[in-house]
């Protein structure tokens, strides 16, 4: 009877502690979301560390990328990280970049234990963090919320082993499956709820993505307008194979306040590139491919190799309908209104069908939330 009433007690102290670990976790995990659209090439990182139950350092990667999410949560907790454990969304780095490798800072400031989510695929890395802890007497566990940790390190796990950044199509669609007025003229989908939500969206992206055919029928700024975020504002892409934006659009005009990059043809107009590069745009040249417009394959490895890891892809019909049919689009958020437009507006994916989303088995529903009218369905590769 003894030996049942210790079993009992030991299997609640089990449970007691993965239940810990996992809230411990998932704050790991909140706090490293704080940085997404901010840190890269870096993911941004979350890191908890915890002492006889109590919480005595928080950090996640900052802007820029620097400092990384350990030290800066070993910063917090000082003297108190002797003996901690120490909670991490990715495997901590084992090598010297431009900064020391956060693996030796956990070693040197007493860190007795180590749990992290997930293992870096960077070669730098893979594994060679964890292995430099555990040779330094650190016990390490792996693998606790990993797949959240994956989803929320979608874009530098994409980067790293695809050369290109993670990429997210955002559409806003009428019942009938409209994204604009006939002729392209712009026209309100959904409501204030949703463009809050979408500009949350982009705050959260390293870039945003539009093609040349929505800046000269909008002239949008693809900025975050939610209030005191400005600054969070991703890098502005335009694909324009013959550089035709305008020097009067919005997104030139401010293109010193917030990066925009145009992505043009290497056939394209030295004049051209000149005058952009005048207004502060830079321009990125891609090679011609075998087919009409950009290579798009050739445009994300350039955002890639330029630090982008997380892309919002905006619009139009066209843009959205050649990264889907390419196979390129990583997530989906559908946002649906409930204004129907009218059989001359605007195919939301031009000739695809947006079954090609939402009835195909390339993605599945991964979230969904509805605002006033309006619903959003996201939807992940399968």
């Amino acid at each position: 009877m003894i030996f049942r009433i210790l079993e009992d007690q030991f299997a609640q102290k089990a449970r007691e502690a993965r239940d810990a670990d996992r809230r411990f976790m998932q704050l790991a995990l909140a706090l490293g979301r704080r940085g997404q659209g901010r840190t890269w090439p870096n993911p941004a990182v979350g890191a908890v560390i915890v002492k006889d139950g109590v919480i005595v350092g928080r950090g996640w990667t900052q802007a820029g990328g620097r400092p990384h999410a350990e030290p800066e949560a070993l910063r917090r907790a000082g003297e108190a990280a002797r003996g901690a454990t120490l909670y991490v969304t990715l495997e901590p780095c084992s090598h010297f970049g431009k900064s020391p490798p956060c693996a030796d800072a956990a070693i040197a400031a007493g860190i007795k234990r180590v749990v992290a989510a997930i293992e870096d695929p960077n070669p730098e890395v893979a594994g060679q963090g964890h292995a430099r802890l555990r040779a330094a007497g650190i016990t390490v566990d792996v693998g606790l919320c990993a797949a959240e940790a994956a989803f929320d390190h979608a874009g530098h796990f994409r980067r790293i082993r695809d050369r290109r950044p993670h990429v997210t199509l955002k559409l806003a669609v009428s019942p009938d499956g409209k994204i604009g007025a006939a002729g392209g003229k712009p026209v309100a989908i959904t409501g204030d709820a949703v463009r809050d939500r979408v500009h949350l969206l982009r705050a959260r992206s390293d870039a945003i993505l539009v093609g040349i055919g929505t800046v000269l029928a909008d002239d949008p700024l693809l900025t975050c307008r939610l209030p005191g975020m400005g600054a969070h504002s991703p890098v502005r892409v335009v694909l324009d194979q013959n550089l035709r934006i305008p020097a009067t659009s919005k997104l030139v005009q401010s293109a010193r306040e917030t990066p925009l990059w145009v992505v043009a043809s290497e056939l394209a107009e030295a004049a051209a590139v000149t005058r952009l590069g005048a207004a502060g745009a830079q321009i990125i040249r891609i090679p011609p491919g075998g087919t009409p417009g950009l290579d798009l394959p050739a445009v994300l490895h350039a955002l890639a190799e330029k630090g982008i890891t997380r892309l919002m892809v905006e619009g139009g019909s066209r843009v959205a309908a050649s990264f889907v049919s390419s196979d390129l689009v990583d997530e989906v958020w559908l946002f649906r209104g409930a204004e129907a437009v009218g059989a001359d507006g605007v195919d939301a994916l031009d000739a695809l069908p947006l079954s090609k989303i939402t009835q195909s088995q390339a993605y599945r529903v991964h979230a969904s939330e509805t605002f006033d009218r309006d619903t959003l369905t996201i939807y992940g590769r399968a």
